[in-house]
């Protein structure tokens, strides 16, 4: 009987260890996988009909939002259980966005958009010509005082 026991005790733990093994290897292809299922999480033919100025804006919208997740996930994963937290909390959100972002970009090509020229900004009105003048007081009488 003691021979049974060790044997049932040798085959559950490695049975428990296969499983571990298992689990660890189908999680690391999740993180992988990652960049290559994020256009599931998101509607291919959600940016068809939209112009130029629409797309312009939606990528802006999805490219500070993907910038708050990141920030959110780096930060939570200061903290003790962080990258658990950051995984749970925030990876989902993600994920769903960076497939957005990536048929944003897709149809802004498809679109032939081009980015948005700078705005040229008016030449800085130089000190001399903008000092304050005091009341009752012209430029002429200060120069001559």
């Amino acid at each position: 009987m003691p021979n049974s026991l060790s044997h049932r005790r040798l085959l559950s733990r490695s049975l428990a260890a296969l499983a571990l093994v298992a689990l660890g290897a189908g999680l690391s292809g999740c993180a992988g996988m990652s960049d290559t299922i994020s256009p599931a999480f998101a509607d291919p033919a959600k940016y068809d009909l939209y112009d130029c100025k629409q797309l312009e804006t939606e990528r802006k919208t999805l490219a500070a939002r993907t910038a708050e997740l990141q920030g959110l996930m780096t930060k939570a994963e200061t903290g003790v259980a962080g990258p658990v937290v950051a995984e749970l909390a925030y990876r989902n959100d993600y994920i769903a966005l960076r497939g957005q972002s990536k048929l944003a970009d897709e149809a802004w090509q498809k679109n032939r958009c081009q980015e948005p020229k700078p705005e040229a900004r008016p030449a800085p009105v130089p000190p001399s010509i903008a000092a304050p003048v005091a009341k009752g007081r012209t430029k002429a009488s200060q120069s001559a005082n």
